[in-house]
């Protein structure tokens, strides 16, 4: 029995695109190179991963003199349907907690969309695209 937990401790609750979102949001102007150091993994994948958030619509970068700064579209949702509710913010909130609020919405008006005012658990029907307008009232879950 011993044997057979020790094969199984390769996994982690949290996935590697959580992990660079996370790191990305401590510190939006943080390198490639200091976020594969951060979260144990190559470049070429922490690039890669930022290409998937890129063009999920979770994540724009933009050139400021020399180097990239990154902005998260935290009025998005997460991908899984199991995690359909929870929006980028409210990982963000548990990953990055010390995050310094340099993200913005996907409207990009720096307020955090509906996702910093409520609790994070309204329903949208398509990953990465932007939270609804609040209603006063809650989805069902």
């Amino acid at each position: 029995m011993a044997l057979e937990e020790s094969a199984r401790t390769g996994w982690t609750f949290v996935t590697n695109h959580a992990r660079v979102l996370a790191a990305i949001a401590r510190d939006p102007g943080v390198r490639l190179r200091d976020v594969a150091v951060e979260v144990q993994l190559t470049e070429r994948a922490v690039q890669a991963i930022v290409t998937d958030l890129e063009q999920a619509g979770y994540l724009t970068r933009s050139r400021a003199g020399r180097r990239n700064r990154y902005r998260i579209a935290t009025g998005t949702w997460l991908r899984h349907p199991a995690e359909s509710g929870l929006s980028v913010a409210a990982l963000l909130d548990l990953l990055a907690p010390s995050h310094t609020h340099a993200a913005e919405d996907a409207d990009g008006d720096g307020g955090g969309g509906g996702a910093r005012e409520g609790n994070g658990h309204e329903r949208t029907p398509e990953p990465g695209r932007p939270l609804p307008e609040r209603s006063g009232h809650h989805a069902e879950r």
